[in-house]
This record gives structure tokens, sequence and C-alpha cells, in this order.
């Protein structure tokens, strides 16, 4: 729990490592809330952390000295320190969780492309067993740090060589009020391609975007709880 002394007994831990000179500087981190810190999908740092405290080796207890961390931060508030160790250091995740990220995100992709992609020949889906050999032979990658969706037309590349599958591609128009556009503009860049944008007078953001069909109710569901509702969407064509 945040506040509590850091318990060295729970060696299988995530953390953020930040090296400075010979010196290491670590945070014990939530996964998901760190990489979405990172990246830029949020913005308060408590919810990336599950202890505020600032180690100088988490698996063994040791805290870092305030005094190296005034000479390279230039602080010893911690919450400024671990959100510096997030964004500029590297996010060391464990093996456990590595592997349960990686098959939530294969089987998300599977599903995506089971319920939106087809043979172009036979204008069938292909069946979910199929699609699960051709990643097995495709040696598709799966990247830590990104979602399923941003991940989709990598892996579509990879499988296309050995499973013909067709997307319905959709246009799809939004304009977000300025208080939401900047924190939203990483998420929108995640299911698709911006054709074209347009930043208005007044903080707003217009933009086109380019995505998989399949995505567009996961998209109006991201882009809605972003900005509690204050969305304007419609989709412009099909292709």
């Amino acid at each position: 729990m945040k506040g509590e002394t850091y318990d060295k007994e729970r060696f299988s831990v995530n953390l953020a490592r930040l090296k400075k000179g010979n010196e290491k500087f670590e945070v014990v981190i939530n996964s998901d809330a760190a990489i979405d810190f990172k990246q830029g999908r949020i913005s308060d740092i408590r919810a990336a952390l599950v202890n505020e405290k600032i180690f100088s080796d988490a698996k063994k207890g040791m805290h870092a000295s305030e005094k190296l961390m005034q000479s390279f931060f230039k602080t010893t508030d911690s919450l400024k320190v671990a959100e510096i160790i997030i964004q500029q250091g590297e996010i060391q995740l464990t093996e456990e969780y590595r592997e349960r990220k990686k098959k939530e995100k294969v089987k998300r992709l599977i599903e995506i492309i089971h319920r939106n992609g087809i043979d172009p020949k036979t204008h069938l889906p292909h069946p979910v067993t199929r699609i699960e050999a051709a990643f097995e032979e495709a040696k598709v990658h799966i990247d830590d740090y990104r979602s399923a969706e941003d991940q989709l037309q990598d892996v579509l590349k990879k499988l296309r060589v050995i499973l013909p599958i067709k997307f319905e591609i959709k246009e799809i128009s939004i304009k977000i009020p300025a208080d939401y556009a900047a924190k939203s503009y990483s998420t929108v860049k995640q299911f698709g391609k911006i054709l074209r944008e347009n930043w208005q007078s007044d903080g707003s953001w217009l933009a086109i975007v380019e995505m998989a069909g399949g995505l567009e109710q996961d998209f109006y569901d991201r882009i809605n709880k972003l900005t509690h509702g204050n969305v304007e969407a419609k989709v412009l064509r099909e292709k």
C-alpha cells in the first residue's frame, strides 16, 4: 500500500529504474498504470506507484539516500523523483507479468481478427484455431509496452504472409474540446492513422482517423471515457 514500508520479502515485483552515474534509483510500480503514465495516457503519478518510497535496491528494501536524490534530482520529494524515474528510466517487468499480458494481448488480437477479418477469396471469417496457428507460424512478437490495438497493423503485416486477411477500413471524424484534446491525442493514434487534423482557435481538436472497422466501438468507448462523453464522432466512409 502507498506510504507503507516496502516488504523486502516480496521479491517478485515490477520496477521502474533509473541509473545516475554509479547510483540507481528505483520505485515499485503498478505496471499498467506506470506504462500509461510513461506514455502520457494518465497524469496521476500516485496511480503508477505501489509505494511512494524511492529505493536504491527495492528487492532488498534499501531506501535511496536523500542526499543523493538532492544531488541528482535537485529535490527529495519522492513523487517528483518517481515521475522522473518512470519517465526517463526503464520499466522492468517480471516474467510472470510479461507472460500474462502477452497472453491477454494475443487473445485480444485474435478476437479482433476473427470478428472483423475475412478471407478475401471466400468472404468468410477465419476460424480462431487457424488464426492461432498463424500466430505461431509467423512468430508474432508482442510488445510489452503497446496495447493490442496499437499493434494490430504490425501483427496483420506478419500474418498476411501466411493467412490472407481483409479488414473493413473506416474513416471517422472526431472533434474533441480543448480540455481533453491533448491527453486524447496519443489514444487516438493507438487506434489508427490520423489522415488530417486541425487545431481550432479555441483549443479544440478536429481530426479524421482511419482505422480497422472492428475497432470502432472500442475506440468510442475509450475516447468517451477520456473526455467524459465530450466528443463528437461520425463515420465518414467505409472501404
